[in-house]
């Protein structure tokens, strides 16, 4: 039997109602992406042989950090995997290395001086993040230092007859000293040459003036860079330091 018109026009007219409904009654799940397995990288410009020149980090065409020469950043995340780093100077590609990093390793790059004023050289070096204990700080010293007669120690100058007393010591050239524990405090800190010449620490801008406030439970980098006997301001050797968390 044929439906009256009225009921066939009816029907018709429900019908995108209904499969509107239908549509709408399937729940929107949003689509995450799968999290990317990251190791985390402190950037460094110790490149003094170039000093004031300004650096950029940029890995897999993605930039990282652009610091000022003694400068570093804060922890960035890098994908694992090989992945393309460049270090640029101004318009111009001064430094290319493949990095290789584990997840949720953290690690320090730092661009170094090299015989080219065109470019840098390139080290990374492994850190160690782990809480230091109650009543500890912790500390390591890296050693870019040219003309220096090695190897370097971090002493801390106790105002007694006793001399300085020592916190890292045997820090080779090119090389980082393994993270070491010590008392927090208020401290002007020195760099110790073979030959017993020093270098304050001091607040830890480079500038060598001051003191710096060594944190409970905080866990720092001192980086010696620059040529020992320089003429150039921008290139004389400095101690600089920097936070690892």
């Amino acid at each position: 039997m044929q439906k009256p018109s009225f009921l066939r026009h009816a029907f018709r007219a429900l019908l995108p109602a209904t499969l509107l409904l239908a549509a709408c009654s399937k729940k929107d799940e949003p689509v995450i992406p799968p999290a990317v397995d990251q190791g985390q990288v402190i950037f460094i410009n110790a490149a003094s042989h170039i000093a004031p020149t300004t650096l950029k980090f940029v890995v897999d065409n993605s930039e990282k950090a652009s610091l000022d020469y003694g400068r570093s950043s804060s922890y960035q995340g890098v994908q694992t995997g090989s992945r393309n780093l460049q270090v640029t100077a101004g318009s111009q590609n001064a430094f290319t290395q493949s990095l290789a990093l584990d997840k949720d390793k953290h690690y320090t790059f730092v661009a170094t001086p090299a015989a080219s004023s065109s470019t840098v050289g390139g080290q990374l070096f492994t850190d160690d993040v782990t809480t230091p204990p109650s009543g500890k700080a912790r500390i390591r010293v890296i050693n870019l230092g040219q003309s220096v007669p090695g190897p370097i120690r971090l002493s801390q100058v106790n105002g007694t007859a006793g001399g300085p007393i020592d916190i890292v010591t045997n820090v080779a050239a090119n090389s980082a000293s393994a993270f070491t524990d010590f008392n927090p405090g208020i401290y002007n800190l020195s760099i110790i040459d073979n030959a017993g010449a020093s270098i304050d620490v001091g607040d830890g801008s480079g500038g060598a003036a001051g003191s710096k406030k060594y944190e409970d439970g905080k866990i720092y980098t001192v980086l010696v860079s620059g040529t020992k006997g320089s003429l150039n301001q921008d290139q004389k050797l400095k101690a600089f330091l920097s936070g690892n968390n």
